[in-house]
């Protein structure tokens, strides 16, 4: 929790430092775009990526499997519109990150992780 509280304080301050450092560099009316742009572009994206995913998932419970790796896509499609949503470059890196399938699989592999080691704690109880 005290992570979360040190990154809402800090993301936001680098985030304004770039777009001053940048406005300064190429202007603020281009920094404007280059948010709006990244916006539009990130959120066209992710819907693809979403809808794709869905249908996976659709034909997946279609055959009678769980569709486990679809639903971990899907969270991270999720948290990656939500950066891509926030303006600034740092949350727009990391949404693309996140929401790109072919640079997405290392994230994949930590929320596998991390969702793993809930289970073996007793955190997390799933029960079929």
């Amino acid at each position: 929790m005290r992570w979360l509280i040190i990154a809402l304080l800090i993301i936001p301050a680098l985030e304004i430092g770039i777009f001053v450092w940048a406005g300064g560099i190429i202007g603020p009316w281009w920094i404007v775009f280059l948010i709006m742009l990244t916006g539009f572009v990130g959120v066209f994206i992710a819907k693809r990526q979403g809808v794709e995913t869905w249908n996976r998932a659709r034909l997946s419970m279609n055959s009678g499997h769980v569709p486990a790796e679809e639903i971990i896509d899907g969270i991270c499609i999720f948290v990656g519109a939500v950066f891509l949503f926030t303006p600034g470059f740092i949350t727009d890196t990391v949404g693309f990150l996140l929401v790109l399938p072919f640079t997405r699989n290392p994230f994949k592999n930590l929320l596998r992780a991390f969702i793993k080691h809930r289970m073996n704690n007793a955190t997390i109880i799933y029960r079929k």
